[in-house]
């Protein structure tokens, strides 16, 4: 079965293309939908400038539209893309958003697609624990949430990080995936990946105490992944 995989270069995203790769399905293409507005309710904001980068390194073709951001126009942009590729599906990174799983199956649904969710529900920790163990590389690059501070920003999730974030979870209610904005992720390295995104430049840039991002400004594919 040929799939489609909504891709952001966060954790999810990434984590759920290796699960889909695992399984045996074909994956045609990488879909980046890139929006123009920061408060868009379907798409990942952060480092998206460099999902080439990562598509690169992973060695699947990637197809990137830009978007409005706008409530409910943004699916029909995701909708236009998806419905030009020759596949049977999408496969997406959806953790706990009933918005962004609902509407990708209404787009499957129209489009006679099969859409798949393989973190949908799963127990949070686990969840990071499962990204880590596999291998993945993931640095937080925005943070969004009571509990954080800019010393959060270019932070590896580990097992430390974990421990840190059931904190948080457990003081201010985060959700420990941040799948309700508390943070975003990037990958920079993982079992799915040929070489490495080696950052050579970045940035901290704090909005307020709890709200900032790490804006990569220079990044290149470097050495073969020891993943």
């Amino acid at each position: 079965m040929k799939l489609a995989c909504l891709y952001s270069g966060g954790k999810d995203s990434n984590y759920a293309l290796y699960w889909a790769l695992n399984q045996g399905f074909e994956i045609t293409n990488l879909v980046t939908i890139r929006p123009k507005s920061e408060d868009s309710f379907m798409y990942h904001k952060p480092c998206l400038q460099h999902v080439k980068l990562q598509a690169e390194s992973i060695g699947i073709p990637l197809i990137e539209k830009e978007s409005q951001g706008i409530k409910e126009e943004e699916l029909k942009e995701l909708e236009d893309v998806l419905s030009k590729l020759d596949v049977d599906g999408v496969i997406s990174g959806a953790v706990a958003s009933e918005y962004q799983k609902t509407r990708i199956e209404a787009i499957g649904e129209r489009l006679g697609f099969r859409t798949y969710s393989p973190l949908w529900h799963k127990n949070q920790r686990q969840l990071l624990e499962d990204i880590n163990n596999a291998g993945f590389k993931a640095i937080i690059v925005g943070i969004a949430a009571e509990g954080f501070d800019e010393s959060w920003l270019g932070r590896q999730i580990n097992k430390e990080t974990i421990e840190e974030l059931e904190r948080l979870h457990k003081k201010y209610g985060i959700n420990m995936t941040g799948e309700g904005g508390e943070y975003e992720t990037f990958i920079t390295d993982g079992p799915t990946f040929k070489k490495k995104v080696e950052i050579q430049h970045l940035k901290k840039k704090m909005q307020n105490r709890n709200t900032g991002t790490l804006e990569i400004r220079k990044a290149m594919l470097k050495n073969a992944s020891a993943t």
